[in-house]
């Protein structure tokens, strides 16, 4: 199989070709044949006709009316033209003398309908032979008064003539039509060579932009200057590719340097309050203080490290997922519980409006850490003294449920990168190492993997809601 593009539209380009030229060359020789021969086809029937018209039967035997031998066509010697007359039962009755004892093509034929066949003589000479099957006129009797001769009498007359010219004129035209395929078939492939090759080219220079493109610089773009309408799909694609390849390149780079921060800070904190710690010689219950702050920081380096592993085995899609009944409003009051005593200090309002009655199927594990992220962000950025509350609906085949806090001050641009990794509306990270901002992040990768959708928005009056989306089905999901 032809892997090759260019040689598979030559290839197609000269069989095509080269069979509207076969057919060409076969009408042209049918044509020309056909006029050639039926020209001197004519020529033989005229004469063949007129022979048998001088051909009498007297007294049973067949006399000619005048002496062929008398005209010029029989006689010369130059291309001359020889005649036999055969009765029914294949009786030679009379005969050219320049055929000597040689016997002309005998063809059957139908009454007063010609025949024609090119056959060669002894000598090796081409000859186009005309055979008529007639019935003679009887000598000494006029056309009213001659009687009906049966078909038993009829006569087969043969006249031959040398066809040299005929046959060479016909191999010429072979020959002639065989090289100009040939020359023309040549010439086109020369020329289909050049139409192919600046075809192509479009694509040879759309490699060459691709080939100059490092993963250090993905925002080159392939141009449309030199491309056509048919190859500008392909271009649309892999500039969409280099497109979606620059901003993955970029998550990349912002991610590792994202975690290089997050982890920066705790770990300067531990060097730091081990180092102070060690600079002098404390009491047992100072350097337990210090054991418990590392510690503090440890836990939390833990956190975030467990929440990349989850992210990194969700995006890995190897995590299962099984489904039960699920009461929403039980679910939400329990995931409450741990963040009551932070909502307390902070002197925050929380209000589950969910209906008793709402249930859904999934898992709830996994849907019970996505809300404890979204109940903690909530808590940790609502304002002080605000509130917060959940809401639930069904619609259609599908639960939603909303978790809103007050005291929102993102923009609506900004609230589109709230599951982001590492992202947060604090653009000065003072709090790098406590709240990393996975999340929100690891909350839309889970909901993902339930079959499910999160977005959130930001209504007026500075209100922040995280809509969670929940397909409503019986069977379990598994994600292999």
């Amino acid at each position: 199989m032809m892997r090759s593009l260019r040689a598979r539209l030559l290839v197609g380009t000269m069989c095509g070709m080269a069979l509207m030229l076969l057919i060409f060359s076969l009408i042209v020789h049918a044509v020309i044949h056909r006029t050639l021969f039926s020209q001197y086809d004519a020529s033989l029937a005229s004469t063949a006709r007129m022979l048998a018209a001088s051909v009498e039967l007297d007294g049973g035997e067949v006399e000619l009316e005048f002496d062929v031998q008398q005209m010029p066509e029989f006689v010369r010697r130059d291309r001359p033209t020889y005649y036999e007359i055969w009765r029914s039962d294949g009786t030679v009755v009379a005969r050219s003398p320049r055929l000597g004892t040689n016997d002309l093509l005998r063809l059957e034929a139908s009454l007063n309908s010609p025949v024609f066949a090119t056959t060669r003589a002894r000598s090796g000479l081409p000859l186009r032979v005309a055979s008529l099957k007639f019935i003679p006129r009887i000598s000494d009797s006029d056309d009213e008064q001659q009687p009906q001769l049966s078909k038993e009498h009829a006569l087969t007359l043969a006249v031959a003539r040398d066809a040299s010219d005929l046959v060479g004129q016909h191999r010429v035209l072979r020959w002639l039509l065989l090289v100009v395929s040939a020359v023309v078939i040549t010439l086109s492939f020369l020329v289909a060579a050049v139409i192919v090759g600046q075809g192509l080219r479009p694509l040879n220079l759309i490699a060459t932009e691709i080939g100059g493109i490092t993963e250090q610089d993905l925002s080159t773009r392939i141009g449309d200057a030199y491309i056509p309408g048919e190859i500008m799909p392909i271009r649309n694609r892999l500039n969409d590719l280099l497109s979606r390849l620059e901003a993955a390149f970029k998550r990349e780079r912002r991610f590792t340097a994202d975690v290089a921060h997050e982890l920066r800070t705790p770990l300067a904190g531990i060097r730091s309050t081990i180092e102070v710690a060690l600079a002098r010689h404390r009491e047992t219950d100072e350097y337990r203080s210090v054991l418990s702050e590392c510690l503090a920081i440890a836990h939390d380096m833990q956190t975030m490290v467990n929440n990349l592993l989850m992210l990194a085995r969700l995006d890995a899609q190897q995590i299962s997922f099984y489904t039960e009944q699920i009461q929403l409003a039980e679910l939400v009051n329990s995931c409450w519980q741990p963040f009551s005593g932070r909502a307390l200090d902070r002197r925050l309002t929380f209000e589950n409006r969910i209906d008793a009655e709402i249930a859904c199927q999934s898992d709830r594990q996994n849907l019970s850490t996505v809300l404890s992220n979204v109940l903690d962000n909530a808590i940790e950025y609502a304002n002080e003294a605000g509130q917060i509350w959940t809401t639930a609906c069904r619609k259609d085949d599908s639960v939603e449920m909303a978790v809103s806090n007050t005291g929102c001050q993102l923009t609506t641009e900004q609230t589109s990168h709230v599951f982001d990794s590492f992202w947060r509306g604090d653009s000065s990270r003072k709090d790098a190492g406590v709240h990393c901002g996975l999340g929100l992040a690891l909350a839309e990768r889970i909901m993902r993997g339930l079959g499910g959708s999160v977005c959130a928005e930001v209504q007026p009056g500075g209100i922040f809601t995280v809509r969670l989306i929940l397909p409503n089905v019986e069977e379990s999901r598994s994600i292999q």
